[in-house]
């Protein structure tokens, strides 16, 4: 199994995926992402089983990346970290196909609530 985390903060990508080992996914591979452009183009070349993406990134941001993903007929598995979860916005990310918003500050057990069944 193979987690793309996806944030322009290399801090943030950090707890996403220290979070991710304390919620019991340790034993998949994470590949790291910097902005939804190169969450896109490793999509392509690294066919993860799952995307985890924060909202708003420079160059391409989540939704527009899920949104250019759905466009190429890619059906993975697609969920936002993100620091707002208004219904607003949860409205667009389920609108484009995302399955779940996980809005910080979130802990093992929130991720455990989401990824629970989508990943094994």
């Amino acid at each position: 199994m193979k987690i793309l985390v996806a944030d322009d903060s290399r801090v943030m990508r950090q707890i996403v995926i220290r979070t991710l080992r304390q919620a019991g996914y340790d034993d998949h591979d994470i590949v790291e992402a910097e902005d939804g452009r190169d969450a896109y183009d490793k999509v392509q070349a690294e066919s993860p089983d799952l995307v985890l993406s924060d909202w708003n990134m420079p160059n391409m941001t989540g939704l527009e990346c899920l949104q250019a993903l759905r466009s190429a007929g890619s059906g993975v598995p697609f969920g936002f970290v993100t620091s707002e979860g208004s219904p607003e916005m949860r409205e667009k990310a389920a609108d484009a196909g995302a399955l779940f918003l996980i809005a910080k500050p979130f802990t093992a057990d929130t991720f455990s609530e989401h990824l629970d069944g989508v990943i094994a």
